[in-house]
């Protein structure tokens, strides 16, 4: 009977209770941190990808408006190709961490960044890096609702019209 009994297992008890829960824990915790790391990688993505393709849209939007109105500007050409070079660097892959490339991809983005508000210095354009669906920070409301006032705004209907809620809905 006495053989049965162990007296050391019951001096670390607490300890055993301890490292059963944490391997437990850490567990559960790498399972959750990589499906939240996975829902967050492919959010940030979506940002980044959202502000490359404004600013390819960019580029190449000017760039046809200098080919069909036959305008030479060296500098703002070369600035919209520089751009649209840079854009065409960007991964369009997900780098594994087993690939041994050098690509620094938050620099990259600087670089774009930096090339953009050079393009919009040389055109005579507000450089405009605002994240879709955000409000202006509040010392610049002011000047966007003036902006706003002034500005005409054709309506799609005809003025006073009514029409009758759908489903007997009311919005």
């Amino acid at each position: 009977m006495a053989e049965a009994f162990d007296l050391e297992s019951l001096v670390h008890l607490e300890q055993t209770f301890y490292d059963v829960g944490h391997e437990d824990g850490f567990a559960h915790g790498r399972i959750h941190g990589l499906i939240e790391g996975r829902a967050l990688g492919r959010e940030k993505g979506f940002e980044m990808w959202e502000e490359l393709g404004f600013y390819e849209g960019f580029a190449l939007m000017w760039q046809a408006i200098y080919t069909k109105q036959g305008r030479d500007d060296e500098r703002a050409a070369h600035h919209t190709r520089y751009l649209l070079d840079l854009v065409k660097q960007f991964p369009r892959v997900n780098p594994s961490a087993s690939d041994s490339s050098d690509l620094d991809i938050p620099k990259l983005f600087r670089q774009i960044r930096s090339r953009y508000k050079a393009l919009c210095s040389t055109l005579g354009v507000k450089p405009s890096l605002r994240a879709t669906g955000t409000s202006p920070p509040r010392n610049q409301t002011d000047d966007v609702e003036s902006e706003r006032q002034s500005r005409q705004v054709w309506t799609l209907e005809a003025p006073e019209t009514k029409k009758p809620p759908a489903q007997g809905l009311d919005f």
